[in-house]
């Protein structure tokens, strides 16, 4: 029974997704703590400064505070990189990278030193990337610094330098000596430009910006799509060691359009529906699991959300389901990329039709309200004539102020799929046992679907069950939900699954048990019967045990099949096992505590007869050893004595039988040496004095 409902909602889930894939979202709360999870420095600090440029750049496009334990230790690393003479143009990039977003104390005459090493590298290159690095730390130094005067020397000749790279297709040759042409380094290519124009003592001609203008527009016209309106870019290169996937080729596009479109004064002649699918394409892959595909995403982003050439705007709603049970309204967000809010808008619900009658439009040119409380679009009511279902709502944007519509892109068309929703009616359920032969009723009992209620019925093999109930809309249509089993379930745990036929409102399954007996191995028995209606747009979807039937079968053949073994649930196989309580023997009633203290003067007499008796025989220490080795060993042996008496007395109290007989083995070993020692000496001494 557990899987049944497993299988329901796996469908109902499908169907969602399949028909929620052209629904895109602005950036959230959940990319922040994705970041926070995807972004962990290592003792503080990062593997290298690139990594910790994209995590630091990440943070700063989300918002998420900065800690000062990472600010220390990476900033320490940046200043090390920029004193360093051996840094490289890429490590001398990321370290600046990360010092602008960090605001690192550095000294100005350590740029005077990076600066004139990085116009001999930009008057010596011969690669887009040597190019690339040197021009855009010269970049972020001018950035950072007061230098205003810091500029190229040969600032046009850089510039034709770099675009004798470029290709017909507005593609771009990482040198001069790599014959394949890459989409990927059309990006670098552009933000490399881009560094030259702001670092130029004066204007570039206009004529190699325009050929750069006229590169990007080709550039564009290889853009691919998908079917739901998203844009990317892909490498074509066949040089699989460089190859790029698509988010990281669009995304190196993204930076190097809007870095040229911030330092030219004309406009690109790009259309803004296809910059708006860019940003559809980023916003529909959703959270990256890799920290260099989500920088590039989020940074990507980040200079869609304020760039020259058109500011993307995504309409998203807060939920693809209307309730008609609880008379939901339509709702409608528009935000950028990264979820700021939109300028005034007029957004209007320009046709909304089935999905199943697409020539049929229910709503027609009807204008959203706009709440600024919420800062949501919404429609009040809907027409009477909606129905449960899947439909088609198609929107349209349009920037109310004339002059800031180029600014925008907002798209012509967007389609979004919406579920209304609402109770089907189940009425004449009944379940009836049919004689096989006339097809007469025998026994008929009303179900009632709705509720608790079980019914009860018996047949044998010479007859049939028949179920049958409608289904209607609150509208009072037919309605034909996706799912609609019988489930007949034995006592062995042996299943069998009927779908239910409809027509028109009308459900009906009639199983004629005769066709069926070797289905059901010949187990006669009590079979629970179970019936499943679903929907994605049914609020009253049910899966329940409506009653049982005692089946009586003939009894199987010889070579009839024998139903399959049923699977072991694991949980009663592998899980908890049952406590064992233990009963321990009650204890022995115990003597009064006269007669145990009568037996512990008894135990203690002889200690005190031994006592008295060495009185009486007149002990003395006369014979005790009085040199310095014989007295010592005399003198432990006593204490040997004492040591075992004060074991029998911890035994007494606290010990166990074990613990004491293993100390008392090594005493008695030890008694044994020391005593012979002892008892040596005055054996010794005693015949010495007997001889004398």
């Amino acid at each position: 029974m557990a899987r049944s409902p497993l299988r329901f909602l796996v469908l109902i889930l499908a169907i969602s997704i399949c028909d929620a894939a052209g629904i895109f979202h602005p950036i959230s709360d959940s990319h922040r703590s994705a970041a926070l999870d995807l972004f962990k420095p290592v003792d503080g600090s990062f593997a290298s400064l690139e990594e910790a440029y994209e995590a630091l750049r990440t943070f700063e496009v989300l918002g998420i505070e900065k800690t000062a334990e990472l600010s220390k230790a990476t900033c320490k690393s940046v200043l090390g990189t920029l004193e360093s003479s051996s840094s490289t143009p890429k490590d001398l990039f990321y370290a600046l990278g990360v010092n602008g977003i960090l605001k690192c104390s550095s000294k100005e005459e350590t740029f005077e030193g990076i600066i004139s090493s990085l116009q001999a590298v930009v008057r010596d290159a011969n690669s887009l990337l040597d190019f690339y690095y040197s021009i855009g730390s010269l970049r972020l130094i001018k950035d950072q610094t007061s230098k205003t005067d810091l500029h190229l020397s040969d600032a046009e000749g850089t510039f034709r330098s770099i675009k004798a790279l470029s290709q017909s297709d507005g593609r771009w040759r990482y040198s001069s000596n790599n014959p394949e042409s890459s989409t990927f380094a059309a990006g670098i290519a552009l933000e490399a430009l881009s560094g030259v124009v702001s670092l130029a003592s004066s204007e570039i001609d206009q004529f190699m910006i325009g050929a750069v203008k006229n590169d990007i527009v080709k550039l564009f016209d290889s853009v691919e799509k998908y079917d739901d309106g998203t844009f990317y870019f892909d490498e074509k290169l066949v040089n699989m060691r460089e190859q790029q996937g698509p988010l990281a080729t669009t995304s190196s596009v993204v930076r190097g359009l809007t870095a040229f479109s911030s330092v030219i004064t004309e406009s690109l002649n790009l259309t803004g529906d296809k910059i708006l699918g860019i940003a559809k394409f980023f916003l529909g892959i959703g959270i990256p699991g890799d920290t260099k595909n989500f920088f590039d995403q989020v940074d990507s982003l980040a200079c869609l959300e304020n760039n020259r050439v058109s500011i993307p705007l995504i309409l998203s709603l807060p939920s693809t389901v209307i309730s008609l049970t609880k008379k939901d309204s339509l709702k409608v967000k528009v935000n950028t990329v990264l979820g700021s809010h939109a300028p005034p808008l007029t957004v209007t619900l320009v046709r909304a039709f089935s999905s199943s009658a697409r020539d049929n439009s229910i709503i027609e040119n009807q204008e959203l309200k706009f709440d600024p409380q919420d800062a949501v679009y919404f429609l009040d009511d809907l027409p009477a004539s909606f129905d449960v279902g899947e439909y088609i709502f198609v929107f349209k944007m349009l920037v109310q102020d004339s002059e800031q519509q180029t600014v925008y892109a907002t798209g012509t068309l967007t389609q979004v799929p919406i579920y209304v929703t609402g109770l089907i009616k189940i009425e004449n359920a009944k379940i009836a046992v049919l004689d096989s032969d006339l097809g007469s009723v025998e026994t008929q009992k009303k179900l009632d679907l709705a509720g608790e209620s079980t019914v009860s019925v018996s047949a044998n093999h010479l007859q049939k069950l028949r179920l049958s109930f409608q289904m209607s809309t609150p509208l009072g249509n037919a309605f034909k939900p996706h799912q609609a089993f019988l489930r007949l379930r034995h006592e062995t745990k042996v299943e069998h699954t009927f779908v239910v036929g409809s027509s028109g409102k009308k459900f009906e399954i009639t199983l004629d048990f005769l066709g069926l007996v070797e289905k059901f191995f010949y187990l006669s028995g009590r079979y629970d019967i179970q019936l499943t209606v679903g929907d994605a747009v049914m609020e009253n979807s049910l899966l329940r045990d409506i009653g049982y039937v005692e089946l009586d079968l003939p009894e199987p053949p010889e070579n009839a099949s024998r139903p399959p073994p049923q699977p072991v649930d694991p949980y009663t196989r592998y899980g908890p096992k049952a406590e064992i309580t233990h009963i321990f023997r009650a204890p022995e009633k115990r003597p009064p505590q006269e007669l145990s203290l009568a037996f512990l003067v008894l135990t203690i007499l002889p200690l005190f007869g031994f006592i008295i008796g060495l009185l009486r025989l007149g002990v003395n220490l006369k014979n005790f050893p009085s040199s310095a080795v014989p007295a010592t060993f005399a003198v432990i042996f006593h204490l040997g004595i004492a040591a075992v008496l004060l074991l029998y007395v911890l035994f007494w109290l606290k010990l166990d039988l074990f613990t004491t007989l293993k100390t008392l083995c090594f005493l008695g070993v030890f008694l044994m040496v020391v005593g012979h020692r002892t008892l040596s000496h005055l054996a010794s001494a005693s015949a010495k004095l007997k001889s004398a």
